[in-house]
């Protein structure tokens, strides 16, 4: 799979369509300035965040008070989801350097590490629920694990809808 490709998948993570259109015109051996730079991944993915901590504030609706007390509990859990999703954009990445080239081996090796990442950012908000219910409310603790959960299913499907399957490498 070439470096486009690759642009690709990781600009679907950031859910920024517009990049992922200028990303997949890039032609297979360009190596010029229109191949996406790991610096403008990193850019992608702070806003991203920016934008998923709004989203989550413009429907959360907490007073000042539990403002105060909720937005460090949130910033602890990025921090910790941040950890998770760098490992799994570094699986995103070996995928696509080597897709077109997976041996059976590496094809189960990959999407064990996928779903290894669903069950690891599970565990993640599970651990989080007790922790945000000590600074919100029930109603508000769950409002908050959906919100989070509904953002990352979109960024999840348009990943898997950017993503070559494995059985396509042999076409």
């Amino acid at each position: 799979m070439n470096k486009a490709v690759a642009v690709v998948l990781i600009a679907g993570l950031c859910g920024l369509s517009a990049v992922g259109a200028r990303a997949q015109t890039t032609p297979e051996n360009d190596s010029s300035d229109h191949v996406i730079k790991d610096r403008d991944i990193k850019l992608l993915r702070q806003d991203l965040r920016a934008k998923r901590k709004q989203l989550i504030k413009d429907n959360l609706h907490l007073t000042d008070a539990e403002a105060a007390k909720f937005w460090p509990v949130y910033e602890q859990y990025v921090t910790e989801l941040i950890a998770i999703n760098d490992k799994k954009f570094a699986v995103i990445q070996d995928y696509a350097d080597h897709w077109g080239k997976l041996s059976d081996e590496q094809s189960l090796l990959f999407i064990r590490q996928w779903a290894d990442f669903d069950i690891a950012i599970s565990q993640l908000r599970q651990k989080y629920v007790p922790i945000v219910a000590k600074v919100l409310d029930g109603r508000k603790t769950a409002t908050f694990i959906q919100l989070d959960r509904r953002i990352a299913m979109m960024l999840e499907l348009q990943v898997a809808s950017q993503m070559p399957l494995v059985a396509d490498q042999d076409r």
